[in-house]
């Protein structure tokens, strides 16, 4: 795969500073000289997840993943390294060089052309929403009360018969390859093009920015199904955006984001100039969007339906905001399956009104927990309080606590005492079992991916600090090391992969440790920010340099000793046995000065 040169990279990583990049996707505080927060890429209760602003790399001493700020970003968005920088140079506002007769380029070529595809597109249905053979959508939009205004704001359009988008495309010039890579257009096993859209009700799709990347498309009849919605492609991931993100940006988001499920919520909502709502692509939210959303606002309130589908959505976006650290409130409403039939009903005030009164997640459990059970019974009064003290008892802020146990106790007529004293009793429970994990996750760093099993620790620590040295990138140390440790000396493999590696790139006079990182694999990145992460206490660098030096003429001197022993207990008449005694008696000489 093409590279953009190793100055462009180094430009975008510099502009990049991996604190400020990884904060829009992880809570982080500082400790010492770090930043510590939640792992994204594992559940964790401690934050074990560690980023260094000197050394620009993340670690998690968890599940022991790692790497640079290009790195993060893959990882997190699931895009390659090409992508990562085109995303950080865009941040940046830097102009990237065109890549050029590669399969990278090719790609960017053909993802310009499908947002144009898509552009055009919405221009087209949008302008046959107001065709005289348009009447059934019309009427639609009449009876679902839409101003002109809010289908300008939204783009909404309609789609035609058999293959009208398919021609429109071709006269404006597009090939067919381009047409089929939006998804807007199928070919069928005699060959022939048919838009994938036919007289639908019509709902682009924007990213962030406003450019048009998909579509959704409804019946207006009782036909199946009922939705269809664009093919993931070259320019679209729903898992990664927000549908209606970009309209409501226009507005101050920043207190306060609905997140509904579908586009009339979302229409109808904007419309009676409740501005602060997005839906989700699907029913279920994703981490990707988790991130969109806490990074634009600091609330976020779930206004789910309340079908079942609605209620799981609801319990599964509560997870994935409530693991980043997110403020959760839940809305409560009755009367209407969906807010867009709410707003309708009972307009935008009530409907207001019931934003402002949005619950907590804590009360949304317990209310749940609530509808569940007879509190007349005493076995279900207990498995009540049971249950409370289990989700109070993972709300880390003592004083919210306090808060949700009076206010539970009274409001459902319990013990507050025996809530405090069950609570008490699982933090001390979880507390402990977390010490204990903690203590273990050193030894499952170190062994957990070691294949040589005959490997000692003080050797794999050894080899550890030589690299940690290394990583230094001063040129100088580097031919101290290179003339007195050869790779072979490496006795654990992946060390010996990354020595080898290094000694490759420093003979090559390129010493800028993170464009190293870049080039190695996710096995080795993982190990080497681990290294660059542990503090291996060296405060003199020469005399570190100088002491494993001797230990590691020490060790084959040790080991020539024992050779030349078995030869002589050998006592073959091949060997001469005063040369090897003399070899054994210089040997002896140069242990004792060693030690």
């Amino acid at each position: 795969m093409a590279r953009y040169s190793d100055e462009i990279i180094d430009e975008v990583r510099q502009t990049n500073d991996i604190v400020d990049v990884i904060s829009q996707y992880v809570r982080l505080k500082r400790s010492g000289r770090n930043f510590f927060g939640l792992c994204p890429f594992h559940n964790e209760k401690s934050p074990s997840f560690s980023v260094s602003p000197e050394k620009q790399i993340f670690h998690c001493f968890g599940c022991g993943v790692g790497g640079n700020v290009f790195t993060f970003l893959m990882k997190i968005e699931g895009i390659n390294f090409v992508e990562a920088v085109q995303s950080l140079a865009e941040r940046s506002n830097i102009q990237l060089p065109t890549l050029e007769n590669n399969v990278d380029s090719a790609r960017e070529a053909l993802k310009a052309k499908v947002y144009k595809v898509n552009e055009f597109t919405a221009k087209y249905y949008h302008e046959n929403l107001y065709k005289p053979e348009s009447k059934i959508a019309q009427e639609y939009i009449k009876k679902r009360k839409l101003s002109n205004e809010t289908l300008k704001s939204f783009q909404i359009g309609f789609s035609g018969k058999f293959d009208e988008l398919y021609r429109e495309l071709k006269k404006q010039g597009f090939e067919e390859r381009e047409i089929l890579e939006s998804g807007l257009v199928n070919k069928n096993e005699r060959g022939q093009y048919i838009d994938r859209y036919r007289n639908r009700l019509m709902f682009p799709i924007c990213d962030v920015r406003g450019r048009v990347i998909a579509f959704g498309g409804r019946v207006l009849d009782d036909s199946k199904p009922k939705y269809i919605n664009s093919p993931e492609n070259v320019v679209y991931s729903k898992g990664r955006h927000l549908y209606g993100l970009n309209v409501a940006k226009k507005y101050d988001i920043k207190k306060k984001l609905l997140i509904v499920e579908g586009y009339m919520d979302v229409i109808s909502l904007h419309q009676r100039e409740i501005h602060n709502v997005v839906a989700s692509l699907g029913t279920a939210l994703t981490q990707q969007q988790g991130y969109l959303l806490r990074n634009n606002t600091e609330q976020i309130i779930l206004s789910y339906d309340s079908d079942e589908a609605g209620q799981t959505a609801k319990v599964r976006a509560m997870e994935i905001l409530q693991n980043m650290g997110c403020d959760i409130r839940v809305l409560q409403m009755e009367g209407a399956k969906d807010p867009d039939e709410y707003v309708i009903k009972y307009g935008n005030a009530r409907f207001q009104n019931l934003v402002d009164k949005a619950i907590s997640v804590i009360e949304f459990k317990v209310k749940i927990l609530r509808q569940s059970l007879n509190l007349e019974s005493t076995n279900d009064k207990i498995k009540f309080l049971n249950e409370i003290a289990k989700i109070i008892s993972k709300v880390d802020n003592n004083m919210e606590k306090e808060i949700y146990i009076e206010k539970i106790a009274k409001e459902y007529d319990v013990s507050k005492e025996a809530i405090y004293a069950e609570v008490n009793k699982l933090t001390y429970k979880d507390n402990k079992d977390e010490k204990i994990l903690s203590k273990s996750k050193p030894v499952i760093r170190h062994i957990e991916k070691d294949n040589s099993n005959n490997i000692s620790e003080a050797t794999k620590r050894r080899e550890n600090t030589i690299l940690s040295i290394l990583l230094s990138g001063d040129m100088n140390i580097y031919q101290i090391i290179k003339q007195n440790i050869d790779i072979e000396d490496f006795k654990y493999d992946i060390d010996r992969k990354i020595a080898q590696k290094l000694y490759e790139e420093f003979e090559n006079g390129n010493s800028n440790i993170n464009s190293i990182i870049d080039n190695l694999t996710e096995e080795e990145q993982n190990h080497i920010t681990m290294i660059m992460a542990e503090d291996y206490g060296i405060e003199d660098i020469e005399k570190a340099i100088d002491d494993i030096i001797q230990s590691y003429e020490k060790e084959k001197l040790n080991e020539r000793k024992i050779e030349i022993l078995e030869l002589l207990e050998n006592q073959s008449e091949e060997i001469n046995k005063k040369d090897l005694e003399k070899e054994l008696n210089d040997i002896i000489i140069k242990l004792a000065k060693i030690r």
